[in-house]
């Protein structure tokens, strides 16, 4: 049975449009499974309920007056590490996909899209995985090639930290870049789960990453492991 059935998934909408955010509830909430249990206009009204709410899911706007939901979500994430954050946006930009997945997002939906999409994308993250509607993901790699050009070109030290990474170290990355758990990734090097996050631990500092998100994109990015892999992790939409 899949981790996902049989629950509730309690979700936290941040919008400062009151009439999308009420839009966004109201279609959560046609949902059996799911259940909007907080809602906050801005990002300072976000992290203040955060720290006293339990939440599987935060819905979180991009574009928000004073605090944006880049900086939002990383403010979240220094609260609560484990929280899965899905971004709600009206701009097709790969670069600010991009910088929204570095800040710790685990998925990016267009606000035109959400009403078909939504669903899938919370049951995606909540499996672990990354969700990219298929036309920005195609985009989102096109963003990656570039950046890892002009990478190349002026900051070949960052590249070769790849090279400080042992050769377990790079066994699990790769793991982790298909989408697969801890236990997975174990029970794949049949080794323990402690010895498998003291890998990634250690992968985390010598990749000057803050996550697994933020690790695996970097993987991708300086071609350490071929993306045609990675379909579980940063899994297309249809």
């Amino acid at each position: 049975m899949r981790e996902t059935e049989n629950r509730l998934f309690k979700i936290f909408v941040v919008d400062d449009n009151t009439n999308h955010s009420a839009g966004i509830r109201q279609l959560v909430e046609m949902e059996p499974d799911m259940k909007v249990v907080g809602v906050a206009t801005s990002g300072q009204e976000a992290i203040q309920k955060m720290s006293k709410i339990d939440v599987d899911i935060i819905l979180m706007d991009l574009n928000m007056p004073e605090m944006d939901g880049i900086s939002t979500i990383e403010k979240l994430l220094e609260q609560k590490p484990n929280l899965k954050i899905l971004t709600l946006t009206g701009y097709d930009d790969p670069d600010l996909v991009f910088r929204a997945m570095q800040g710790g997002a685990k998925g990016y939906i267009l606000k035109t899209m959400v009403t078909s999409q939504l669903r899938q994308a919370i049951l995606d993250i909540a499996q672990g995985k990354i969700f990219l509607p298929v036309t920005l993901a195609t985009k989102f790699f096109d963003e990656f090639q570039n950046k890892q050009t002009k990478s190349d070109q002026v900051d070949p030290i960052r590249q070769a930290l790849l090279n400080y990474l042992t050769n377990r170290e790079k066994e699990v990355l790769a793991l982790l870049t298909e989408g697969i758990t801890y236990k997975g990734v174990a029970d794949r090097l049949v080794i323990s789960e402690t010895t498998v996050k003291t890998h990634v631990n250690n992968i985390f500092q010598k990749l000057q990453v803050n996550d697994r998100t933020q690790a695996v994109l970097y993987a991708l990015k300086h071609g350490l492991v071929n993306t045609s892999r990675s379909t579980e992790i940063l899994k297309p939409a249809v």
